[in-house]
């Protein structure tokens, strides 16, 4: 799959029209434009346009690629055999075109409940289709949590957020752990619950270090 074209694909998948998974991804993004002012950016906001999630057309569409042995993503239309897989195919190929298109792929995200938000999820679900080699592409996740869950933090066991996109990304999509980069803010929620006042302080510097880790690779990438 080779890329001719300096692509960035862009995913938000905050609820909030305004956080601080936005505000870090936004940084990467607005350096990475600066650094290549004749590149392709493209932007897909999950929570303005939620993708669906899969049905079992999808998994007749996967099994048939699978059974058939086909690789070439040209070929993916050839499954399409009744109305419904047709319908779950057009949600499909935008979604894999621009990841497909995309050497670097930012995914601004917040952890909720421990991992991710389910809009990023189902886009996932809906990409795997089916497994498939994106070697030479970079991954980068922006992401803000409530807590702290880094490693040496009491709540490190239960980060399901880092931990689950790294696992997935790197086995589904053969991308070498040194092709992704995760940076965010932590503790949040010392912004909001009087019972974390304490560590707003450590909450600002996390997010200081953040945007400027955000900028600095975005202008890198």
């Amino acid at each position: 799959m080779p890329l001719t074209t300096r692509t960035l694909l862009h995913i938000d998948a905050s609820a909030r029209r305004h956080s601080f998974s936005r505000e870090v991804g936004d940084a990467v993004a607005d350096a990475w434009r600066s650094s290549h002012p004749d590149g392709r950016y493209v932007h897909r906001d999950l929570a303005l346009t939620p993708v669906p999630q899969i049905d079992e057309a999808w998994t007749e569409l996967c099994d048939h690629i699978l059974a058939h042995q086909i690789t070439d993503i040209a070929r993916y239309p050839e499954a399409v055999r009744t109305p419904a897989q047709a319908r779950a195919w057009a949600v499909v190929e935008p979604l894999l075109d621009e990841m497909v298109a995309a050497d670097t792929i930012l995914i601004a995200t917040p952890m909720y409940n421990y991992s991710i938000p389910a809009s990023l999820k189902a886009w996932i679900d809906q990409v795997t289709f089916p497994k498939m080699a994106l070697t030479g592409r970079r991954f980068v996740v922006a992401y803000a949590r409530g807590g702290a869950y880094g490693p040496g933090t009491p709540r490190h066991p239960v980060d399901h957020q880092e931990r689950y996109l790294r696992d997935f990304f790197v086995g589904h999509f053969a991308i070498p752990d040194e092709a992704m980069t995760f940076l965010g803010t932590e503790l949040v929620n010392a912004r909001l619950d009087p019972g974390l006042a304490r560590l707003r302080d450590a909450h600002d510097a996390s997010h200081t270090t953040a945007l400027a880790a955000a900028r600095k690779i975005g202008g890198e990438l």
